[in-house]
């Protein structure tokens, strides 16, 4: 009798997840129920699988809402009426239009409008009906309803489980609404009354009007989700329209690559290739790898660059495909970590693509493979621990300061005491991890067989292309397998860097030529060193530390580092394990045989999630498909808790089984556990290794280009300013912004690089694209009322533009421009935005000599920039001190406390065992080169930084392994001299 049941999918109204719901049902003894979420139909496909595991028959719908009010309700008749369903919201969110007042008539699905006395006087369609909530069965009494004897249903929504759960979705509807609690009516929430009864409860009910009850049960009877069941294989079937032309074309394409890759007399690889393949088709995957191939081409005929990555790179098929620039057999990849006759999961590819190409490549995907095929997967945001304590004061009306008092972890035993935080403590419990909003993934794509609408409607959010109600852990049940096209700056810097050593140095540059790159001496000496700012993921202070300690010098090394670098590697201890086993090999100790049958490439220490699949199957005698879910789950890619812990439990009972100690068995799993979660294919590794060497191969020997393109395309690990300063080492240079030369980024000519108008803060869009084309298309500005004219800008942006000092080109001091800026413009001189084809002579006013200092400018590029370029920070010091001791020789004065002065770069901060906070700082010397620092808790105030600038620090110096670093006992900021009053 349930047409009307929603779960938590229904987004801060619903309170029961699909599970809880189930079992609500079955312990009220309901055997069929219909899911009808609110505008979505997220858990469909979901509810049916738990349903049928139950015993309980799925119907699925959806409840159409405008607003806040509900218009009807869809209940599908088989899975073609969910499809019209969805097709219905969809072409609604789509096309971002309102719902209408009656919805259109559907062929397989029924609509259940709201019981009112006005509709019920209105014909009713073929497969529309009433629905009637037994409260509301009195308005029946004394009226013929013959006419519509045969369309009434009942109506009991549910969207809570009880009472507690009702004072819940208050709570949900508060945050929704963003209102408070109190000012919640009626309207905005769902009646006390919205769950399930007592079994035989809705038919007492109902017993006076018997036939609505028949009328209920007779079109529930009719229903049929007539979805097929068991793991099913939802992809795009074929690439080609055959799957024995897909087997042909993929072993064509394969054997061409394989000579391109490996040449002709290659025996090693063609049995690698020939074996992937057969495993390839007799696991359905060819279509799957032809379509990725398809996508390769497309991009690489638009001179898209791209990085293929994940577990996809163990694949030489792959690799012969060009989808990946990895060599599986140079570094011996394991392909069953990828993909293998038992694994249960499907085979992965991630392509990265410049930032600003990657949406052109999504285009071509929903074009080539057709819009009713293809969508965006999406992902769902829950209710996080802060977030939820914050949400629940505000609808309970606490003033901000008691909020951010609870959210305050120094506050946390005090707040223990405190009545009002248990009481959110209490409504936390329940909400945590309830989805909140549904949202994107980074860069997901589904291509579906059937249209797609068949399991689930589609949303369009900001990104503008289809997006899928569920999220990847779904996709993966249903049975779809994912694309992810995804973007990163690191491609776009290396992308724009080879364009500008072509314009500027008349250059080309083969930039895929990687294992040339990687026997250069001179780039691997600028590993060894740390020498890496602005290379891809090894330019952050902790890597640039891994390297030095490592000496890492070579490819396998880089590979290793780009993997142990993860946080749970460092936090485990097991990074410093493999730096001192990486050194002394000779003396390294295993935990057990197998460890060192397994591991002995790496030292004894887990490196790639490979070795942690290896360790299960070898020392707990795991078979390959729980070790590979076991990793899954350590890396958050598995839903299923209690299955996960059975697997757990299995490593253990294995382990046993197989006679190891429980102690060495409980640090293998620490190992394990501590690793796994955070750990790298090493095919994922090595695709990062190579991105890492080409970086380096063109901060090497194009320095100004690359540091230029880093700039332009944003997206590093440091903020703007460490770059420009970069820019000047590499020997550029650097000018401020001038409207006459300066493009909207930073450009470059020969040795001079001019920073663009796109970092100039409070300058307007319009304004930053307006200028450089104006200058393109008429010429150089003449003077400052020339500019004005052609710009038609206001007072307050050209003075923007005056006191960062863009306006120079006029040979006049900022002073005297801004006289003459308030002059012209209070006298309010018309816009002309064109070139004038007579220029007449403006009025000239003799003015004293009004001259600017470097200290003013420097404030002015502190204010607008965000740093300053005609001075350093240090020489706005009040101090002329520059520390005793400079990066350059710290090393000799190791186990020696030294004083130095530091411009500060960044920090980064971690918690101890005991949970206090301690911090790792980066500065730049008065040379401007790099020294660390380490801020222990005992020496350190609650927070140690004070912003950007220089310190003044007092340390001990320390080494590890090489690397030098200042153990902080005393920290202070020091003052710069004063701003000068500037009228």
């Amino acid at each position: 009798m349930y047409l009307n049941v929603h779960s938590q999918y229904s987004l801060r109204y619903g309170t029961m997840s699909i599970e809880k719901l189930i079992k609500e049902a079955a312990f009220r003894g309901i055997t069929q129920m219909a899911l009808t979420d609110i505008n979505n139909s997220t858990g469909i496909m979901e509810f049916m699988r738990a349903c049928n595991k139950n015993g309980i028959k799925p119907i699925g719908g959806i409840e159409f809402r405008r607003n806040k009010q509900l218009l009807y309700i869809g209940v599908a008749k088989d899975k073609e009426g969910m499809k019209e369903l969805n097709d219905f919201l969809t072409e609604h969110n789509l096309e971002q239009k309102e719902l209408p007042d009656k919805a259109k008539p559907f062929k397989n699905a029924i609509v259940i409008y709201p019981y009112a006395d006005d509709i019920a006087t209105e014909p009713l369609g073929e497969n529309a009906y009433l629905g009637i909530r037994y409260d509301e069965l009195h308005s029946l009494h004394g009226k013929d309803i013959s006419h519509i004897k045969n369309k009434l249903l009942v109506l009991q929504p549910v969207f809570v489980a009880n009472r507690l759960e009702y004072r819940l979705h208050e709570y949900l509807r508060g945050v929704d609404l963003n209102t408070l609690l109190t000012m919640i009516v009626p309207e905005d929430k769902c009646r006390s009354t919205d769950m399930f009864l007592q079994a035989g409860e809705l038919e007492a009910k109902f017993s006076k009007y018997a036939f609505i009850l028949d009328n209920t049960r007779k079109l529930m009877d009719s229903c049929r989700m007539n979805y097929e069941q068991g793991k099913v294989h939802l992809n795009l079937k074929t690439f080609t329209g055959s799957k024995d032309d897909d087997k042909a074309l993929l072993e064509k394409l394969a054997m061409g690559g394989l000579i391109y890759r490996y040449g002709k007399n290659n025996k090693e690889a063609l049995k690698k290739v020939e074996n992937e393949l057969k495993v390839i088709n007799d696991l359905g995957y060819c279509a799957y790898f032809l379509i990725t191939w398809d996508i390769i081409c497309y991009s690489m005929s638009k001179g898209y660059y791209h990085v293929g990555r994940g577990s996809g790179a163990n694949s030489t098929v792959a690799f012969c495909l060009r989808i990946t620039d990895v060599d599986p057999l140079e570094l011996d990849l394991y392909f069953e970590r990828f993909l293998n006759a038992q694994r249960t999961s499907p085979p992965d590819f991630d392509i990265d693509y410049s930032w600003d190409e990657r949406e052109d490549v999504q285009d071509y995907i929903f074009k080539r493979y057709g819009k009713d095929h293809t969508a965006l997967l999406g992902t769902m945001s829950t209710f996080k621990d802060r977030s939820i304590i914050r949400e629940i004061g505000k609808v309970m009306g606490l003033p901000k300061a008691e909020i951010d008092g609870f959210t305050d972890p120094a506050k946390a035993v005090e707040n223990r005491k405190n009545p009002t935080f248990e009481k959110i403590t209490a409504i936390y419990e329940i909400m945590k991890e309830m989805p909140n909003q549904r949202s994107i993934h980074a860069g997901g794509v589904l291509i579906s067989e059937e249209p797609i609408t068949y399991y689930t409607a589609l949303d369009l959010p900001p990104k503008g292309m289809p997006t899928v109600q569920w999220d990847m852990y779904e996709a993966e049940a249903i049975g779809y397998d994912k694309y992810d096209i995804l973007s990163q700056r690191g491609i776009g810097h290396i992308k724009e860097a080879v364009r500008l050593v072509e314009e500027n140095q008349q250059h080309k540059i083969d930039i895929h030529q990687v294992k040339a790159f990687m026997n250069d001496a001179n780039l691997n000496n600028k590993l060894k060193s740390g020498n890496s700012i602005g290379c891809f993921y090894i330019e952050s202070p902790a890597m640039r530390q891994l390297l030095t300690k490592l000496g890492c010098e070579n490819y396998l090394t880089l590979v290793a580092a780009s993997s142990i670098i993860r946080p749970g590697v460092a936090q485990s201890g097991m990074m410093k394990a493999y730096i001192q086993n990486f050194h002394r090999p000779e003396a390294v100790e295993y935990l057990h045989p197998v460890m060192k049958e397994q591991l002995e490439d790496t030292f004894g220490v887990m490196v790639y999630q490979e070795d942690v699949i290896k360790i299960c199957i070898h020392y707990a005698g795991m078979d390959g498909t729980d070790a590979d879910i076991l990793r899954r789950g350590m890396s958050g890619k598995y839903r299923s808790k209690i299955e996960f812990n059975k697997l757990v439990e299995k490593f253990n009972e294995g382990a046993k089984a197989l006679g190891r100690s429980e102690a060495i068995t409980a640090e293998v799993w620490r190992q394990v556990f501590s690793f796994a979660g955070y750990s790298f294919s090493k095919a994922h590794s090595a695709s990062f290794a190579v991105e890492s060497y080409q970086s380096l191969h063109l901060k090497n020997y194009y320095p100004r280009e690359f540091m230029v393109a880093v700039l332009n395309n944003y997206g590093g690990f440091y903020t703007r300013w460490l770059y420009v300063h970069e820019l000047q080492k590499a020997g550029a240079k650097v000018h401020l912004p001038c409207v006459n030369i300066s493009t909207t980024v930073v450009s470059i000519k020969g040795t001079d690089a001019y920073l663009g108008l796109i970092g100039i803060q409070g300058l307007e869009n319009r304004f930053i694209e307006l200028i450089p084309e104006e200058v393109k298309r008429n010429g150089a500005f003449i003077d400052l009322e020339d500019f004005v004219k052609r710009t038609g800008m206001g007072l307050e942006q050209v003075i923007i533009l005056i006191r960062v000092g863009a306006l120079r080109f006029t040979g006049k001091s900022k002073k005297t421009l801004l006289w003459e800026v308030h002059m012209m413009l209070g006298g309010k001189v018309k816009p002309v935005n064109h070139a004038e084809l007579f220029h007449l002579e403006s009025k000239h006013y003799i003015l004293p000599e009004l001259i600017n200092t470097k200290l003013e400018d420097a404030y002015h590029e502190l204010e607008l920039l965000g740093f300053p370029l005609s001075l350093s920070m240090f020489d706005l010091l009040k101090t002329p001190y520059r520390g005793d001791v400079r990066t350059n020789n710290l090393i000799q004065y190791v186990g020696q406390t030294v004083k130095m002065v530091g411009l500060y770069v960044c920090e980064k901060t971690v918690h101890t065992k005991n949970n206090k906070k301690m911090w790792f700082g980066t500065f730049l010397d008065a040379d401007g080169n790099f020294f660390d620092t380490t801020h222990f808790p005992n020496s350190t105030p609650t927070y140690p930084f004070r912003g950007k600038g220089c310190y003044l620090i007092l340390g001990k110096v320390v080494e590890d392994f090489g690397f030098p670093s200042v153990e902080v006992i005393r920290f202070a900021k020091l003052p710069i001299v004063d701003n000068p009053v500037m009228d």
